[in-house]
C-alpha cells in the first residue's frame, strides 16, 4: 500500500516534509526519508539498536511501518550480504536521526538510497520516542506516512488511514513465501533432509539448520501434507512469517497431520502460534507486540534466561501453570517472556514437536538461542534410533 516516486538524486537531497498520521488522530510532522509519497500499514515499534538492515527485510514485517527506537540509524549503510530475503518487506520506516554519512567497511549504499531505490515512504526528523510511549500506552495502530511538497490537508490523511486494512484478520503469508520450492543444501555431509513451510522465512532459518547437516526443502505456504512428505524428510519445520494466526487454517491442518504422523517438528514465531492452534489454544492480538533483539526470555526446562530477537504482534493464549492435554498428548508451556509473562514456546511431551514465538536464527544477534536448532537435530537424531 505504498505509492512513492525515486526523483533524480539532487531531487532527493532536498529536504521535503513529511508527516506522520495515526489512526487516532495524533500528527508528527518531519522530513522526507528514502522514496517520497505515500504509506499505510500498522505502526510499529522495534526496540533493537543494531541490525536494522536485516529487520527491513523480514517478510514478518509485512505490512507493518516500523518505528525505530534506536534514535540514530544507517550508520553502517546497507550491503548486499545481510538481507533476510530479496526485498525490503516494511511497509514504511520511522527513524529519528538518520545518518548523514555511511561508515563502515562493507557498506556498498547508503540506507537512504536503498530505501528509496526500493520505493519505501520513510519519515525523519521526529520524536521517536514520544511515537513510542504513545503507541505503547495506546496499542498498534493503522498509521500512514505523506510526504513531497503537495501534501494533502489532515482531515484527508486521516480518512485515508482509517481506510487503510487493519492487522488483525489479515492472511499474509502466502504473499511474502515462495512460490516454487527450493533447496538449501547442508554444509559438510548430510544427515537429514527437512521440509521447511515458508510461511515468510528468513534466509538465516535454512542457513543455520544447514550448518548441522541438514538439506532444508522451503516449500510455499500453499505447501499440501503430501508435499511436504514428497521430500522424504527426517523432520518438518513450520517459519515465521506475518498477518494473523488466526486465518492460517491450511498451515493449521498441515501440521495436525504432520503431528499425526508423529515427525520430528519444530516451529518459529507464527510456526508457533501454528502449533498453538494445532493443538486446540487459541491466539490473540498484543497491545503493542515485541520487536526487537533484547527480550528477556526464560526457558522453562532448563530455568535458563536468553536475551532473544522478536517479532510478533499476536500471542498463544496457553495456561503457564499446568500441563494441558491435547489430540496430541500432553503440552506444556516451554519459554515465557519475562518481560510480560506472555507465551513464548510450546512442547509436546509424548512425541517430538516443539516451538519458540522467537527467532533463535538471529541475524543480526544474539545468538543466546541458538541451541533451539540442535534440540531440533536430537529429536530427528532419536526418531532415527
Amino acid at each position: 500500500m505504498t505509492t512513492s516516486h525515486k526523483g533524480s538524486p539532487s531531487e532527493r537531497k532536498k529536504v521535503l516534509p513529511a508527516v506522520l498520521v495515526l489512526e487516532d488522530g495524533r500528527i508528527f510532522r518531519g522530513r522526507a526519508y528514502g522514496a517520497v509519497g505515500e504509506t499505510f500499514g500498522e505502526a510499529v515499534f522495534s526496540t533493537g539498536m543494531t541490525g536494522y538492515q536485516e529487520t527491513l527485510t523480514d517478510p514478518s514485517y509485512h505490512r507493518q511501518v516500523v518505528v525505530m527506537t534506536a534514535p540514530h540509524v544507517g550508520n553502517t549503510g546497507v550491503n548486499d550480504e545481510d538481507p533476510e530475503s530479496s526485498r525490503i518487506w516494511v511497509s514504511g520506516y520511522v527513524v529519528r536521526d538518520p545518518a548523514r554519512v555511511s561508515s563502515n567497511w562493507r557498506a556498498q549504499r547508503s540506507l537512504d538510497e536503498e530505501l528509496a531505490a526500493q520505493g519505501v515512504v520513510g519519515i525523519s526528523g521526529i520524536d521517536t520516542r514520544a511515537l513510542t510511549r504513545h503507541l505503547r500506552e495506546s496499542g498498534a495502530m493503522r498509521v500512514g506516512i505523506f510526504s513531497g511538497n503537495a501534501l494533502p490537508d489532515e482531515g484527508t490523511m486521516l480518512a485515508e488511514v482509517r481506510q487503510a486494512p487493519e492487522m488483525k484478520g489479515a492472511d499474509l503469508s502466502a504473499e511474502v513465501a515462495t512460490k516454487e520450492t527450493y533447496v538449501v543444501p547442508a554444509i559438510g555431509t548430510k544427515k537429514f533432509t527437512v521440509a521447511a513451510v515458508d510461511l515468510g522465512i528468513k534466509g538465516m532459518t535454512p542457513h543455520r539448520m544447514a550448518e548441522r547437516g541438514i538439506e532444508v526443502h522451503v516449500l510455499p505456504a500453499t505447501a499440501t501434507v503430501e508435499d511436504v512428505y514428497a521430500v522424504g524428510p527426517d523432520g518438518v519445520f513450520f517459519s515465521n512469517g506475518p498477518g494473523d494466526p488466526a486465518t492460517a487454517d491450511h498451515p493449521v491442518s498441515v501440521m495436525q497431520a504432520v503431528l499425526e504422523r508423529r515427525t520430528p517438528l519444530f516451529g518459529i514465531c507464527f510456526g508457533n502460534q501454528i502449533l498453538g492452534r494445532a493443538l486446540g489454544f487459541g491466539t490473540y492480538k498484543l497491545k503493542y507486540g515485541h520487536r526487537g533483539i533484547n527480550q528477556p526470555v526464560q526457558d522453562r526446562t532448563t530455568g535458563k534466561v536468553e536475551v532473544t530477537a522478536h517479532n510478533h504482534g499476536f500471542a498463544v493464549d496457553a495456561p503457564l501453570d499446568k500441563v494441558s492435554e491435547t489430540p496430541y498428548g500432553r503440552a506444556e508451556v516451554s519459554h515465557v517472556c519475562l518481560n510480560d509473562n506472555v507465551v513464548e514456546g510450546l512442547q509436546l511431551l509424548d512425541q517430538p514437536a516443539f516451538s519458540v514465538q522467537y527467532h533463535p536464527e538471529a541475524a543480526a544477534g544474539p545468538h543466546d538461542a541458538a541451541y533451539l536448532f540442535d534440540r531440533f537435530v536430537s529429536l530427528m537424531e532419536a526418531e532415527r534410533a
